[in-house]
């Protein structure tokens, strides 16, 4: 395929494999406070897929962006808004292609979670903290954290190592 030419656009179907439980706020979910505690229950119909998962310390958690308002589905460029929270101004950020960001704003609106699993509760209950997905988020797969995933050797761009140094910040900040 040429650079210039179009991928027929297909149409993919997928069918959530359980739910996001929280008891914590949207909010509070935004700004991650805390150990916020989540339950990711898995539909009965999936409760095998869970055979050997007891044991590992970390699970990816993949979430449907079930209420993301229409105008954050398909832009490709945005600001990193989570700066702004750190004092910011909005017109102070770069617009950025959503793929180097981790904003909920992307094409398919697919989140990914990196979290610690605590316990496997009544079979199909997956007690977990830090998962930055809302209360009634579709969960469309679970994998486990393996040793292989790590990177040892890691960079971030310049506009990254920039705006964090100007913050005076961590390596959450975006």
């Amino acid at each position: 395929m040429n650079g210039g030419d179009q991928i027929k656009s297909e149409k993919i179907t997928l069918n959530p494999i359980g739910i996001v439980h929280v008891s914590a706020t949207d909010d509070e979910v935004r700004r991650r406070s805390g150990q916020i505690e989540s339950v990711v229950e898995i539909f009965p119909a999936f409760e095998d897929a869970l055979d050997g998962l007891e044991g590992f310390s970390h699970i990816f958690v993949l979430g449907y962006f079930s209420r993301l308002r229409k105008e954050q589905v398909g832009p490709l460029r945005v600001k990193p808004r989570r700066l702004v929270k750190y004092g910011v101004r909005l017109e102070d950020l770069p617009l950025l292609g959503v793929f180097s960001l981790d904003s909920p704003t992307r094409p398919n609106p697919i989140g990914l979670s990196l979290v610690p699993l605590h316990r496997i509760e009544d079979k199909r209950k997956l007690v977990v903290s830090d998962l930055d997905l809302f209360d009634g988020t579709p969960v469309l797969d679970i994998k486990p954290y393996l040793d292989s995933y790590r990177a040892e050797n890691y960079s971030f761009p310049d506009w990254r190592n920039k705006l964090l140094s100007s913050l005076g910040s961590n390596d959450e900040a975006i």
